[in-house]
Protein backbone atom coordinates (compact mmCIF):
# COMPACT_ATOMS: atom_id res chain seq x y z
CA UNK A 1 0.00 0.00 0.00
CA UNK A 2 1.44 3.16 -1.18
CA UNK A 3 1.18 6.75 1.51
CA UNK A 4 1.91 10.44 1.41
CA UNK A 5 2.52 11.74 4.49
CA UNK A 6 1.60 15.43 4.58
CA UNK A 7 3.34 17.16 8.29
CA UNK A 8 1.58 20.24 9.91
CA UNK A 9 3.12 22.34 12.52
CA UNK A 10 0.00 24.23 14.29
CA UNK A 11 -0.89 26.44 17.57
CA UNK A 12 -3.99 26.73 19.62
CA UNK A 13 -4.28 29.75 21.94
CA UNK A 14 -5.24 29.07 25.38
CA UNK A 15 -8.05 30.89 26.98
CA UNK A 16 -6.24 32.17 29.98
CA UNK A 17 -2.42 31.53 30.16
CA UNK A 18 -1.66 28.02 31.28
CA UNK A 19 0.30 28.53 34.47
CA UNK A 20 2.16 25.27 35.95
CA UNK A 21 5.33 24.49 38.24
CA UNK A 22 7.05 24.31 34.63
CA UNK A 23 6.56 27.42 33.50
CA UNK A 24 3.46 29.54 31.46
CA UNK A 25 1.98 29.05 28.11
CA UNK A 26 -0.64 30.92 26.12
CA UNK A 27 -0.59 29.17 23.58
CA UNK A 28 0.38 25.07 22.72
CA UNK A 29 2.62 24.22 19.41
CA UNK A 30 1.72 20.74 18.03
CA UNK A 31 2.41 18.61 14.64
CA UNK A 32 -0.83 17.04 12.97
CA UNK A 33 0.71 14.20 10.75
CA UNK A 34 -1.80 13.83 7.43
CA UNK A 35 -1.41 9.81 5.89
CA UNK A 36 -3.40 9.12 2.88
CA UNK A 37 -3.45 5.87 0.79
CA UNK A 38 -3.91 5.57 -3.49
CA UNK A 39 -7.78 5.48 -2.73
CA UNK A 40 -7.50 8.79 -0.54
CA UNK A 41 -8.23 7.65 2.53
CA UNK A 42 -6.86 9.62 5.46
CA UNK A 43 -5.32 8.43 8.92
CA UNK A 44 -4.83 11.57 11.34
CA UNK A 45 -2.10 11.47 14.35
CA UNK A 46 -0.63 13.99 16.40
CA UNK A 47 2.59 15.04 18.21
CA UNK A 48 2.54 16.78 21.63
CA UNK A 49 6.52 17.64 21.77
CA UNK A 50 6.98 18.64 26.20
CA UNK A 51 9.61 21.12 25.19
CA UNK A 52 9.00 22.82 28.85
CA UNK A 53 10.23 19.71 30.27
CA UNK A 54 13.30 19.17 28.04
CA UNK A 55 12.11 16.63 25.17
CA UNK A 56 12.60 16.68 22.19
CA UNK A 57 11.42 20.22 20.18
CA UNK A 58 8.76 20.86 17.41
CA UNK A 59 10.89 21.58 14.92
CA UNK A 60 12.87 18.35 15.49
CA UNK A 61 9.61 16.34 15.55
CA UNK A 62 8.42 18.16 12.23
CA UNK A 63 12.25 17.36 10.49
CA UNK A 64 11.77 13.68 11.96
CA UNK A 65 8.29 13.23 10.27
CA UNK A 66 8.87 15.22 7.14
CA UNK A 67 12.21 13.08 6.76
CA UNK A 68 10.17 9.49 7.25
CA UNK A 69 6.61 9.87 6.75
CA UNK A 70 5.24 6.70 8.21
CA UNK A 71 8.72 4.86 9.04
CA UNK A 72 8.28 4.46 12.79
CA UNK A 73 11.97 2.60 13.75
CA UNK A 74 13.75 5.14 15.09
CA UNK A 75 11.21 8.11 15.56
CA UNK A 76 11.46 10.14 19.14
CA UNK A 77 8.29 9.45 21.08
CA UNK A 78 6.23 12.29 20.19
CA UNK A 79 7.24 11.20 16.69
CA UNK A 80 6.42 7.77 16.82
CA UNK A 81 3.24 8.60 18.66
CA UNK A 82 1.76 10.84 15.63
CA UNK A 83 2.48 7.62 13.28
CA UNK A 84 1.52 4.92 15.42
CA UNK A 85 -2.22 7.00 15.43
CA UNK A 86 -2.52 8.04 11.77
CA UNK A 87 -2.15 4.47 11.24
CA UNK A 88 -4.32 2.86 13.76
CA UNK A 89 -6.91 5.68 12.07
CA UNK A 90 -6.47 5.06 8.59
CA UNK A 91 -6.31 1.39 8.98
CA UNK A 92 -9.61 1.58 10.77
CA UNK A 93 -11.35 4.02 8.07
CA UNK A 94 -10.12 1.37 5.01
CA UNK A 95 -12.26 -1.25 6.78
CA UNK A 96 -14.81 1.21 7.66
CA UNK A 97 -14.67 0.36 11.29
CA UNK A 98 -16.85 1.90 14.00
CA UNK A 99 -17.72 0.26 16.99
CA UNK A 100 -19.57 1.14 20.02
CA UNK A 101 -17.43 3.35 22.81
CA UNK A 102 -18.42 3.99 25.86
CA UNK A 103 -17.59 7.23 27.11
CA UNK A 104 -14.60 8.24 30.08
CA UNK A 105 -15.33 10.04 32.81
CA UNK A 106 -12.57 13.46 33.50
CA UNK A 107 -11.07 15.03 36.07
CA UNK A 108 -11.02 19.19 35.94
CA UNK A 109 -7.69 20.26 35.26
CA UNK A 110 -6.90 23.90 37.52
CA UNK A 111 -4.28 26.35 36.28
CA UNK A 112 -2.25 27.90 38.90
CA UNK A 113 -2.95 31.18 40.67
CA UNK A 114 -4.05 32.71 43.71
CA UNK A 115 -6.64 30.56 46.04
CA UNK A 116 -9.29 32.51 45.52
CA UNK A 117 -8.60 32.29 41.83
CA UNK A 118 -8.12 28.51 41.84
CA UNK A 119 -11.55 28.11 44.11
CA UNK A 120 -13.87 30.59 41.16
CA UNK A 121 -12.02 28.16 38.41
CA UNK A 122 -13.15 25.07 40.10
CA UNK A 123 -16.52 26.21 40.64
CA UNK A 124 -16.67 27.19 36.92
CA UNK A 125 -15.71 23.25 35.98
CA UNK A 126 -18.01 21.92 38.99
CA UNK A 127 -21.18 23.75 37.44
CA UNK A 128 -20.20 21.97 34.00
CA UNK A 129 -20.19 18.55 35.45
CA UNK A 130 -16.95 17.88 37.01
CA UNK A 131 -16.43 15.82 40.66
CA UNK A 132 -12.72 15.58 40.62
CA UNK A 133 -10.30 18.52 40.66
CA UNK A 134 -6.58 18.33 39.56
CA UNK A 135 -4.68 21.41 40.90
CA UNK A 136 -1.66 22.63 39.70
CA UNK A 137 0.81 23.22 42.31
CA UNK A 138 4.76 24.15 43.38
CA UNK A 139 3.95 27.20 41.80
CA UNK A 140 2.39 29.32 44.60
CA UNK A 141 0.21 29.07 47.79
CA UNK A 142 0.01 25.08 47.65
CA UNK A 143 -1.33 24.68 50.62
CA UNK A 144 -3.92 27.76 50.51
CA UNK A 145 -5.35 26.56 46.81
CA UNK A 146 -6.10 23.38 48.24
CA UNK A 147 -8.29 24.95 51.08
CA UNK A 148 -9.99 27.05 48.65
CA UNK A 149 -10.90 24.52 46.42
CA UNK A 150 -12.07 22.19 48.89
CA UNK A 151 -14.01 25.08 50.77
CA UNK A 152 -15.50 26.00 47.16
CA UNK A 153 -16.20 22.22 45.62
CA UNK A 154 -17.72 20.21 48.98
CA UNK A 155 -16.68 17.33 50.79
CA UNK A 156 -18.13 14.81 48.12
CA UNK A 157 -15.51 15.91 45.53
CA UNK A 158 -11.90 14.55 44.75
CA UNK A 159 -8.71 16.33 44.58
CA UNK A 160 -5.81 15.45 43.28
CA UNK A 161 -2.80 17.52 42.89
CA UNK A 162 -0.11 17.96 40.34
CA UNK A 163 3.57 19.16 41.31
CA UNK A 164 5.13 18.57 37.96
CA UNK A 165 8.49 17.16 40.35
CA UNK A 166 8.98 20.80 41.35
CA UNK A 167 8.78 19.80 44.97
CA UNK A 168 12.14 18.37 47.28
CA UNK A 169 11.54 15.37 49.02
CA UNK A 170 11.05 17.62 52.54
CA UNK A 171 8.78 20.12 51.08
CA UNK A 172 6.68 17.57 49.82
CA UNK A 173 6.69 15.54 52.99
CA UNK A 174 5.75 18.74 54.56
CA UNK A 175 3.17 19.70 52.33
CA UNK A 176 1.08 16.86 51.98
CA UNK A 177 1.21 16.52 55.98
CA UNK A 178 -0.81 20.07 56.04
CA UNK A 179 -3.63 18.83 53.04
CA UNK A 180 -3.53 14.93 53.88
CA UNK A 181 -6.55 16.24 56.17
CA UNK A 182 -8.47 18.19 53.14
CA UNK A 183 -9.26 14.78 51.59
CA UNK A 184 -6.43 14.66 48.81
CA UNK A 185 -6.86 11.05 45.82
CA UNK A 186 -3.56 11.42 45.14
CA UNK A 187 -0.59 13.59 44.07
CA UNK A 188 1.00 13.33 40.82
CA UNK A 189 5.19 13.70 40.32
CA UNK A 190 5.59 15.39 43.56
CA UNK A 191 9.27 14.68 43.48
CA UNK A 192 11.25 13.96 41.08
CA UNK A 193 12.74 10.35 41.27
CA UNK A 194 11.76 6.55 41.91
CA UNK A 195 13.70 6.38 44.73
CA UNK A 196 12.42 9.61 46.24
CA UNK A 197 9.07 8.44 45.64
CA UNK A 198 10.05 5.88 47.56
CA UNK A 199 10.92 7.36 50.83
CA UNK A 200 7.82 9.84 49.74
CA UNK A 201 5.51 7.01 50.21
CA UNK A 202 6.90 5.79 53.76
CA UNK A 203 5.97 9.18 54.62
CA UNK A 204 2.34 9.71 53.81
CA UNK A 205 -0.50 8.15 53.02
CA UNK A 206 -1.49 9.76 50.28
CA UNK A 207 -1.41 7.59 47.33
CA UNK A 208 1.51 8.65 44.82
CA UNK A 209 1.19 9.15 41.03
CA UNK A 210 4.10 9.16 38.72
CA UNK A 211 3.89 11.08 35.28
CA UNK A 212 7.74 11.96 34.40
CA UNK A 213 9.66 9.33 36.25
CA UNK A 214 7.22 6.95 34.56
CA UNK A 215 8.11 6.62 30.18
CA UNK A 216 8.39 3.05 29.62
CA UNK A 217 6.86 -0.40 30.81
CA UNK A 218 10.18 -0.41 32.64
CA UNK A 219 9.91 2.62 34.76
CA UNK A 220 6.73 1.48 35.87
CA UNK A 221 8.40 -2.28 36.38
CA UNK A 222 10.90 -0.01 38.75
CA UNK A 223 7.99 1.72 40.66
CA UNK A 224 6.35 -0.99 41.51
CA UNK A 225 9.62 -2.77 43.00
CA UNK A 226 10.43 -0.20 44.86
CA UNK A 227 7.58 0.58 46.49
CA UNK A 228 7.51 4.46 44.99
CA UNK A 229 4.33 5.22 42.67
CA UNK A 230 1.38 2.87 42.52
CA UNK A 231 -0.66 5.07 39.74
CA UNK A 232 1.04 6.57 37.00
CA UNK A 233 -0.67 8.83 34.30
CA UNK A 234 -0.02 8.46 30.98
CA UNK A 235 0.52 10.84 28.18
CA UNK A 236 0.76 8.93 24.62
CA UNK A 237 2.61 11.79 23.26
CA UNK A 238 5.35 11.57 26.34
CA UNK A 239 5.58 7.57 26.53
CA UNK A 240 4.93 7.18 22.05
CA UNK A 241 1.80 5.91 21.66
CA UNK A 242 -1.21 3.89 22.02
CA UNK A 243 0.68 0.21 22.24
CA UNK A 244 3.39 1.76 25.13
CA UNK A 245 0.55 3.17 26.90
CA UNK A 246 -1.39 -0.72 27.24
CA UNK A 247 2.16 -1.96 28.06
CA UNK A 248 2.52 0.69 30.97
CA UNK A 249 -0.85 0.30 31.95
CA UNK A 250 -0.40 -3.75 32.56
CA UNK A 251 1.97 -3.21 34.83
CA UNK A 252 0.48 -0.41 37.35
CA UNK A 253 -2.91 1.63 38.18
CA UNK A 254 -2.88 4.35 35.51
CA UNK A 255 -5.26 6.83 34.39
CA UNK A 256 -4.82 8.77 30.71
CA UNK A 257 -3.67 12.02 30.53
CA UNK A 258 -3.58 15.03 27.72
CA UNK A 259 -0.42 16.84 27.19
CA UNK A 260 -2.38 19.65 26.29
CA UNK A 261 -3.30 17.46 23.08
CA UNK A 262 -5.37 19.07 20.35
CA UNK A 263 -8.36 16.66 18.99
CA UNK A 264 -6.51 14.18 17.32
CA UNK A 265 -4.19 13.34 20.44
CA UNK A 266 -7.17 13.75 22.72
CA UNK A 267 -9.12 10.82 20.54
CA UNK A 268 -6.52 8.52 20.80
CA UNK A 269 -6.30 9.51 24.90
CA UNK A 270 -9.99 8.37 24.97
CA UNK A 271 -9.77 5.47 23.31
CA UNK A 272 -7.21 4.04 25.41
CA UNK A 273 -8.83 5.80 28.71
CA UNK A 274 -11.31 3.44 27.40
CA UNK A 275 -9.62 0.15 27.50
CA UNK A 276 -8.36 1.07 30.74
CA UNK A 277 -11.49 1.25 32.08
CA UNK A 278 -12.21 -1.84 30.77
CA UNK A 279 -9.84 -3.61 32.48
CA UNK A 280 -10.74 -2.98 35.96
CA UNK A 281 -14.05 -2.82 38.11
CA UNK A 282 -15.96 0.61 38.27
CA UNK A 283 -15.35 0.82 41.78
CA UNK A 284 -11.61 1.32 40.46
CA UNK A 285 -11.52 3.40 37.61
CA UNK A 286 -10.02 6.79 38.33
CA UNK A 287 -10.94 9.83 36.44
CA UNK A 288 -9.01 10.68 32.96
CA UNK A 289 -7.12 14.20 32.41
CA UNK A 290 -9.02 14.11 28.93
CA UNK A 291 -10.90 17.59 29.36
CA UNK A 292 -8.17 19.83 28.09
CA UNK A 293 -10.53 21.23 25.19
CA UNK A 294 -11.78 23.31 27.70
CA UNK A 295 -8.86 25.29 28.22
CA UNK A 296 -8.41 26.40 24.90
CA UNK A 297 -10.27 29.18 22.60
CA UNK A 298 -10.04 27.62 19.22
CA UNK A 299 -10.08 24.31 17.39
CA UNK A 300 -8.41 22.95 14.43
CA UNK A 301 -11.63 20.15 13.67
CA UNK A 302 -15.30 20.45 12.82
CA UNK A 303 -15.98 17.10 14.54
CA UNK A 304 -13.97 15.64 17.56
CA UNK A 305 -14.77 14.10 20.85
CA UNK A 306 -17.22 15.64 22.68
CA UNK A 307 -17.74 16.27 26.51
CA UNK A 308 -20.97 16.22 28.23
CA UNK A 309 -20.47 17.05 31.75
CA UNK A 310 -17.72 15.33 32.72
CA UNK A 311 -17.94 12.43 30.38
CA UNK A 312 -15.59 12.35 27.39
CA UNK A 313 -17.64 10.83 23.82
CA UNK A 314 -15.90 9.49 21.19
CA UNK A 315 -15.99 11.27 18.14
CA UNK A 316 -18.83 9.64 15.72
CA UNK A 317 -17.54 9.29 12.64
CA UNK A 318 -15.19 6.00 11.14
CA UNK A 319 -11.82 5.57 12.93
CA UNK A 320 -11.34 8.23 15.49
CA UNK A 321 -13.96 10.36 14.23
CA UNK A 322 -12.33 13.67 14.09
CA UNK A 323 -12.91 15.60 10.65
CA UNK A 324 -10.55 18.85 10.34
CA UNK A 325 -11.44 21.88 9.72
CA UNK A 326 -9.28 23.04 6.57
CA UNK A 327 -9.82 26.69 7.30
CA UNK A 328 -8.78 26.79 10.93
CA UNK A 329 -6.19 24.35 10.14
CA UNK A 330 -4.62 26.87 7.49
CA UNK A 331 -5.35 30.09 9.87
CA UNK A 332 -3.24 28.06 12.70
CA UNK A 333 -0.61 26.68 10.72
CA UNK A 334 3.01 27.61 11.93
Amino acid sequence: MSLRADVVPYWLPFREPYVTARGRLTRREMVLLRVRDEDGVEGLGEAVPLSLRGGVTIAAVVKELEEQGTVADGLSRPAHCAVSTALLDLGEKRRAIKGEHAPVRCNATLVSGSPAEVAADAMRWAKAGFGTFKLKVGAGEDVAQVEAVRAAVGSAAKIRLDANASWSLEEATRILAAVEPLGIELVEQPVETIAEAAELASRTPIPLAGDESIVTAADAEESVREGGFAITGVKLSKVGGIEAGREIAGVMRTYVASALDGPVGIAIGRRLAEWVDSTVPAAERLAHGLATRRLFRETIAVEECALEGDLLHEAPGPGLGVVIDEDSLRYHQL
